[in-house]
């Protein structure tokens, strides 16, 4: 803390900034959104819900990779909107959309803005630091460790 900044305060950049005490509760309103995002990506895979994003324009097979993606998607997404288990299924989740990028959208070029994986690396290193901040105060796994 700098000699002109208040407890609570920031001293970087402009010197504004939330206060610290509010960063569990925005974790957790991070995890919330992100996987409210997230599981969409599932549903329309497996039910084409909120809309059909298959080539087909029907749904994947669960037996197939689209099918196996949706599912994790779909029921990891809703694991982490609760926040229980957010550990292992954040680090989970983040390995899968490393494979995605890797598999569906790096062969397609060097730049994510440009081969459509900049979703993919966004949720892979969000999960990837979830998995390893923990889900915040606003969880399961939280209300499961109070007791």
């Amino acid at each position: 803390m700098s000699k002109t900044s208040m407890p609570g305060e920031s001293s970087r950049g402009t010197g504004w900034s939330l206060p610290r005490s509010w960063a569990p509760r925005l974790r957790s309103v991070l995890r919330i959104v992100a996987a409210f995002v997230f599981i969409q990506y599932g549903t329309a895979k497996l039910f084409a819900f909120p809309g059909a994003i298959m080539p087909d324009g029907g749904t994947a097979p669960l037996a197939s990779l689209a099918g196996v993606a949706g599912l994790l998607e779909t029921v990891g997404g809703a694991f982490l909107l609760l926040g229980l288990f957010t550990g292992p299924v954040a680090f989970l989740l983040s390995g899968e959309m490393a494979v995605a990028y890797f598999y569906g959208h790096a062969p397609l070029g060097f730049w994510p803005v440009l081969n459509q994986g900049a979703p993919a690396v966004f949720y892979a290193f969000m999960f990837l630091y979830l998995s390893a901040a923990g889900p915040g105060p606003w969880s399961l796994d939280a209300l499961r460790a109070r007791g």
